[in-house]
C-alpha cells in the first residue's frame, strides 16, 4: 500500500497474507481509516493483468467468445480476453490470447483503454486493444476453455450490451469505446 502519497488518507498498520493461489493473493490490512478510526481492509491482489481485444474487420464485424463463467454460474458472451503475467508486455498477451481463443492474427494493434476492475476490493488492471488488418488461422484454446465463437457487426455487439446480453465489464467498456470512436469519426472502417 502506498502510504507516502499525500492523497492517501489511509494508514496501514499491519498486513497479513490470508490466502494465495497461482492467480490471486488475499491480504488483510489493519488500518486507520480517513476518519482516524481503526478499520480492517481486505484486498484481492491479482497475479496477472487482464487483457481484452476487439478484433475489427474492414466491414465492421467483430468476434465474440462465449463460455461458461464458473464464478457467476452463467454463460457469458465477451470480447476475446485472457490474462498475462505482470512482467509481460500487455500487447504480447493480447496477440497470444486473440490467436488462442479465435484463431485471428492481427497485423495492427492499438490500445483502447486501461481499466481498474472492482477497485474497492481488488487491484486488477485490464488493458484493452483494438486489433485490425486480420487474418485467420486455427484457434488454440486452453484445455480449461470450452469456447464458442460468434461473428457479429460491431453495431450488433453494441445492441447486445444495451440489451444486457453482454455484461462483462471489459467487453462493455471496449464495445462502448469503439462505438463512440466510430460515431465521432475517430475510427474509420
Amino acid at each position: 500500500m502506498d502510504t507516502q502519497n499525500p492523497l492517501n488518507s489511509w494508514k496501514t498498520l499491519k498486513s497479513e497474507l490470508v490466502y494465495e493461489s497461482p492467480w490471486i493473493a488475499v491480504h488483510k490490512h489493519q488500518t486507520i481509516n480517513p476518519a482516524g478510526k481503526p478499520a480492517m481492509y481486505s484486498v484481492v491482489n491479482f497475479k496477472n493483468l487482464a487483457i481484452g481485444i476487439i478484433p475489427l474487420s474492414k466491414d465492421g464485424f467483430t468476434w465474440l467468445v462465449g463460455q461458461w463463467r464458473y464464478p457467476l454460474n452463467a454463460y457469458s458472451w465477451e470480447i476475446p480476453e485472457g490474462g498475462g503475467p505482470l512482467g509481460e508486455e500487455p500487447i504480447e498477451t493480447a496477440q497470444r490470447e486473440l490467436k488462442e481463443e479465435t484463431g485471428i492474427v492481427a497485423k495492427s494493434y492499438s490500445k483502447l483503454m486501461e481499466l481498474h476492475l472492482s477497485n474497492s476490493a481488488t487491484d486488477e488492471t485490464a488493458h484493452v486493444f483494438l486489433a485490425t488488418d486480420l487474418s485467420f488461422e486455427e484457434a488454440e484454446p486452453e484445455e480449461t476453455e470450452d469456447l464458442k465463437l460468434k461473428k457479429v457487426h460491431i453495431h450488433e455487439a453494441f445492441n447486445m450490451v444495451l440489451n444486457g446480453e453482454i455484461t462483462d465489464a471489459i467487453s462493455v467498456s471496449a464495445i462502448y469505446k469503439v462505438k463512440y470512436m466510430l460515431d465521432k469519426g475517430e475510427l474509420i472502417l
